[in-house]
């Protein structure tokens, strides 16, 4: 089981090399649901997950080679192959499936294509990282300079 996050473009900058930090603040609110604190840092940093549009890009990219099952919040994705189990909550995404290589093959691109921004973070597992690659949202700013 994997967990999703929409994270403000503000936090993609601050802390796209700093993965492990932000991991810890997920296992963190996890172990510790009720601190407020940390419930409003997680407000703060995440953006709801837009049910529509994560169903619209999920429709697109229903072909020949994918499959798509939809029941209410529950959606299910698959090929010939695997099957990944994905479920639309208010602030967060959850999947199920056998490897994270069966993600990157038939989840990731379609979230991709929706929001470059999302951060995973496996439920039990220590996996965690963003799915979109790091020069997207890693490139200096415009005004600073490279010396070396």
């Amino acid at each position: 089981m994997y967990s999703i996050y929409h994270l403000t473009e503000e936090v993609a900058k601050n802390y796209f090399h700093k993965s492990s930090l932000l991991y810890r603040f997920f296992m963190e609110l996890k172990s510790q649901p009720n601190r407020s604190d940390l419930r409003r840092q997680f407000d703060y940093i995440t953006y709801p997950i837009c049910y529509k549009g994560i169903l619209l890009t999920i429709q697109r990219f229903n072909s020949a080679n994918l499959f798509v099952n939809i029941d209410k919040h529950r959606v299910s994705i698959y090929n010939k192959k695997a099957c990944i189990s994905l479920h639309i909550g208010e602030k967060h995404l959850k999947f199920h499936c056998e490897t994270l290589e069966i993600a990157e093959e038939i989840l990731f691109p379609i979230l991709r294509s929706y929001q470059p921004l999302l951060f995973v973070v496996g439920d039990n597992i220590q996996n965690f990282g963003w799915i979109t690659p790091i020069l997207e949202y890693s490139q200096p700013e415009q005004n600073e300079a490279m010396y070396s």
